[in-house]
């Protein structure tokens, strides 16, 4: 344990992250984690700001965290997250397929650029597209299954990556989470 660091505080499994610092204005608790290369890049919340916007920050700095650590496990197999999501799409379409634009919709980054997304998991054979007899703008993606392969392959590491990240919440607090952030999410978009 370093001398800065809070006694009890095990860092070890963020060893690859960047060192965090996070100062709330009430608390004013300090979780650092150092990396390997001991390169420091330290985030900061030092302002008195509203509640709401102490947890838009809090929740933009965990979305982070979770999807690098996804990004590394996804690494070894030559997928990102985004590529991985389109995968997991194609699959719960079905031999049917789905439009380019319900991946959009789907997407749990907004509107990412699906064709480039497609486009890297075509070259690579996960997955494929097709246009429309009946409208040629209207573009259908299937997974291949040489994309069904490598979901399967990364199931298990995926689903213990969330069980840990999430999981020491425990049933009851993952069930709360989840309906606060439906509730967030159904605010929608300001217009």
């Amino acid at each position: 344990m370093r001398p800065d660091e809070p006694r009890g505080l095990d860092n070890s499994r963020y060893n690859d992250y960047p060192t965090c610092i996070l100062l709330t204005s009430r608390d004013r608790q300090t979780l650092t984690v150092l990396p390997h290369t001991q390169t420091r890049r330290t985030w900061r919340f030092e302002t008195v700001e509203t509640e709401e916007r102490e947890i838009y920050l809090l929740l933009q700095h965990v979305s982070g965290e979770l999807i690098h650590e996804l990004a590394t496990l996804l690494r070894p197999s030559g997928v990102t997250p985004d590529q991985y999501h389109v995968l997991r799409i194609l699959r719960d379409a079905g031999a049917a397929g789905t439009q380019l634009s319900e991946i959009a919709l789907r997407s749990p980054a907004g509107d990412p650029d699906v064709t480039r997304l497609l486009d890297r998991l075509e070259k690579r054979g996960l997955a494929r597209r097709s246009r429309d007899a009946a409208d040629r703008r209207v573009i259908t993606a299937r997974i291949t299954t040489e994309g069904t392969r490598l979901l399967e392959k990364l199931e298990d590491s995926v689903a213990a990556l969330h069980a840990r990240q999430i999981g020491p919440l425990g049933e009851r607090g993952i069930r709360e989470l989840r309906k606060l952030l439906q509730k967030v999410a159904e605010v929608g978009p300001v217009i």
